[in-house]
């Protein structure tokens, strides 16, 4: 049971002409969490049912070496469990995280978390005692009928037999569960729920609320100086808390360095990829091969900086559009026809599934004074594969809504496929189904764009996807991987340490002497808390790029293999199940792809700017 946090064209034509759509007199649909429960009484009903579950898993301790039968229905129980934890908390954190300041939300949320930490002694047992079950002995139940279903699990669990501790030692740290992930826990609500970042003045001298929301629209902005307002401010509001942050990020980096050297673990980053069998080398291979490509990177930003006709390129520069007069804007409605039409390339049965995550409203679409910041596909096994997010119209508003919708939909389709205990699908390649609907939607505008000034936006934004996804995301791995080394020689994560760190790597990746400001953004990046996650998404990313082409050939047997992807669940390792999709990740080889996509599409637009 893993209960940690997870996360499209209308007839506007040329796209030049579209004029900005204010949200303000648009009713944006909110999920609907009543479909869990009706009432907080249902919640309340299930979770008294917890112990007794807990405690029908337990009466099997003792007995696992009797008979295959025996170790059957003691995981048929502990399914039984975490099905139902895995309901309970899917609805309490997404209450909660539709206001972080309701204290009625937060304390359901935290009343399940302490109960989970207080059974956690009636779920620590199994592990350890089937380990002690002779080779022989435990290899010839694994072959047994009674054992069929649950074989790829167990031979997980067997596979990490010099990492598992003995019961007692698992029992007490599943007592600690809670207490382990304060410091995650108090980030989340510093970041999302205490900090107030004031007012920026618009062009029109209108105040405007800075919030994580309206940040990155901020940095869109056309106005130089009001992009570069928004970066300090935001920027000063963490500084006066730089070193409360660096505190929790050293606590929750520690956790992870211990943890580690107590399971056998030759280092936080393989104890953090063991359990997907992902090796090593693909993280290192992701770093050297972005390394060694970084100077198209590099020229892409001198493009950038030539396009913008600034002096000087800094950080608060690259996410705003670079071809004047192109800036897009969409309503709720003309976002959710253009991914419609977008992802046509993955068949009917997909677009019948698009169609039901509207109608059945899987979406909590507005912006709201103490909602959770940015977005996340979420549920349960029992659930709808919710999705939250905060939309402000913005095309990368709309290519979150492909990204996340991306998340849910394979989410649908491996818990339709798979019975409970292999129908959720590791991180790993989760961010490749996601990221294959941003390509497909990119694509889709290229294709059906005829102004060429339109396309030229098109091209950049694009760049800067690529950019964002696999640049910046390797360069957060780097950074991970950094602090994860100076925690395991027992150094302290100061704030200073922290700035001086990561300011470095920045200037490696973008080659830019950047406003010193730009030292504190580890201090808002909350993936830093989900050891070793953020590399995923640049190898899901290369991985998307090769299946996206490939769909968008519209051969059959290519779309077969994408669903077939997204069924699969967990009922495979995640390199074999990218193989059956026809990607080799193991190999550096769809990272050098995806870099020859990225210097290919900043070529064309250098090109086609010059003209």
């Amino acid at each position: 049971m893993d209960l940690s946090a997870h996360k499209q064209l209308n007839k506007h034509q040329p796209y030049t002409n579209l004029t900005s759509t204010t949200m303000e007199n648009q009713a944006l649909p909110t999920w609907n969490l009543s479909a869990i429960y009706a009432s907080s009484k249902q919640w309340e009903s299930d979770f008294d049912r917890l112990p007794k579950l807990a405690n029908d898993f337990l009466s099997f301790k003792g007995t696992l070496g009797e008979s295959p039968e025996a170790i059957a229905k003691a995981l048929q129980a502990d399914d039984d469990f975490s099905r139902l934890v895995e309901k309970l908390y899917a609805y309490a954190h997404m209450k909660s995280d539709e206001d972080t300041r309701d204290s009625e939300a937060r304390a359901r949320l935290g009343k399940l978390t302490t109960l989970i930490a207080e059974l956690a002694p009636t779920q620590a047992w199994f592990a350890p005692e089937l380990l002690a079950i002779p080779k022989a002995k435990i290899d010839k139940f694994i072959k047994s009928k009674s054992l069929q279903f649950y074989r790829r699990s167990l031979e997980n669990i067997l596979r990490e037999r010099e990492h598992i501790l003995s019961e007692s030692e698992e029992r007490i740290l599943g007592t600690y569960g809670d207490i382990l992930g304060a410091s995650a826990n108090t980030f989340g609500i510093l970041n999302d729920g205490d900090l107030d970042f004031g007012y920026i003045r618009d062009a029109n001298g209108e105040k405007i609320p800075l919030t994580h929301g309206t940040y990155r629209m901020f940095l869109e902005d056309d106005n130089r100086e009001i992009r570069r307002k928004a970066f300090k401010k935001l920027y000063a509001r963490y500084k006066e808390f730089k070193n409360t942050f660096a505190s929790t990020l050293d606590a929750t980096t520690k956790l992870h360095a211990v943890d580690a050297r107590t399971r056998n673990h030759p280092s936080s980053l393989h104890a953090a990829l063991f359990p997907t069998n992902v090796p090593t080398e693909v993280y290192n291979n992701l770093i050297e091969t972005v390394h060694s490509r970084l100077p198209d990177l590099h020229k892409y930003l001198k493009t950038r900086k030539r396009l913008l006709g600034v002096p000087k390129l800094d950080m608060w520069d690259l996410y705003c559009p670079i071809i004047p007069n192109c800036k897009l804007q969409f309503t709720w409605d003309e976002a959710v026809k253009l991914v419609t039409q977008a992802l046509k390339p993955l068949g009917k049965e997909y677009q019948d599934i698009l169609k039901q995550a509207f109608e059945q409203r899987w979406i909590d679409v507005p912006e709201r004074k103490g909602k959770r910041s940015g977005g996340y596909s979420g549920g349960s096994y029992d659930t709808y594969p919710y999705i939250l997010l905060n939309f402000h119209g913005t095309l990368d508003d709309v290519f979150t809504l492909a990204h996340e919708l991306g998340h849910s939909i394979h989410s649908y389709y491996s818990r339709k496929t798979q019975q409970y205990r292999y129908g959720d699908y590791k991180i790993f390649v989760a961010e490749v189904a996601s990221t294959t609907n941003e390509i497909l939607l990119a694509d889709h505008l290229l294709k059906t764009t005829k102004s060429p000034g339109t396309r030229s936006y098109l091209l950049s934004h694009l760049a800067d996807s690529i950019r964002a996804t696999i640049h910046r995301q390797t360069m957060f791995a780097e950074f991970e991987l950094t602090m994860h080394n100076y925690a395991e020689k027992g150094v302290t994560l100061t704030a200073d340490l922290l700035c001086d760190e990561y300011y470095k790597l920045n200037e490696t990746y973008y080659n830019l002497k950047a406003d010193k400001t730009t030292s504190l953004e580890w201090a808002r990046i909350p993936h830093f808390y989900y050891n070793f996650y953020v590399y995923q998404y640049a190898t899901g990313m290369a991985a998307a790029i090769d299946l996206a082409n490939k769909l968008l050939a519209g051969n059959q047997e290519d779309l077969d293999k994408y669903i077939g992807f997204l069924k699969a669940g967990s009922s495979k390792d995640v390199l074999d199940i990218m193989a059956d999709a026809g990607v080799d990740l193991a190999s550096p080889t769809s990272i050098q792809n995806a870099l020859d996509y990225f210097k290919d599409i900043t070529s064309k637009l250098d090109n086609e700017t010059k003209n």
